[in-house]
């Protein structure tokens, strides 16, 4: 048998906080992003573009090679901007910069009955509600329609990977098969 001694209490109680206060840090990033998304957008097709024109290197490396240290990179600046939560199947492009993987309940095409009166949340009142915030940075991209698009359901087995080389490929592919079906 094993001794532990029990934890003190203390007098000490933090007055005012709640799960959702203390990330309000994260929140304010992520809302910043969202008002920002015009920016992000082009940032994003430009990202994009240079991946595309990298599609030749990653190839002849290999994408599982490339796949860990790209991956790091787009954690890291995802996760600070957009609070990224890494499904794999990035949509903020099509959701006005605004992650759907941060709805508490992780609805991927728009908001649930609950959203209340202020736009935040039923499950997490102190949050605005992610698909407001989809909406509203939507309307700032050029691309404002994308936001209608139906996403497809999250496929577990991607967490974890990196969205950015998956489109990547698959971008490259659609461009050979079109240069093969044109000659």
């Amino acid at each position: 048998m094993v001794f532990r001694p029990k934890k003190k209490e203390t007098a000490y109680k933090p007055s005012d906080t709640s799960a959702v206060r203390r990330q309000r840090a994260r929140y304010s990033i992520r809302l910043w992003s969202v008002r920002r998304a015009r920016l992000f957008e082009a940032v994003y097709n430009a990202l994009a573009d240079v991946f595309l024109k990298l599609h030749p290197l990653w190839n002849a490396i290999g994408y599982r090679r490339v796949e860990r240290p790209v991956m790091v990179v787009e954690k890291a600046v995802k996760s600070f901007l957009f609070d990224c939560r890494m499904c794999g199947q990035c949509a903020l492009s099509d959701t006005g910069m605004s992650c759907p993987m941060n709805c508490p309940k992780q609805l991927r095409n728009g908001p649930c009955g609950g959203v209340r009166a202020n736009g935040n949340c039923e499950v997490e009142p102190d949050m605005p509600c992610v698909w407001v915030q989809a909406w509203q940075g939507s309307q700032r991209m050029r691309a404002d329609g994308n936001i209608l698009k139906v996403q497809k359901p999250v496929d577990q087995s991607l967490r974890n990977s990196s969205a950015w080389l998956r489109v990547t490929a698959q971008k490259a592919a659609e461009r050979e098969a079109a240069s093969e079906t044109a000659q």
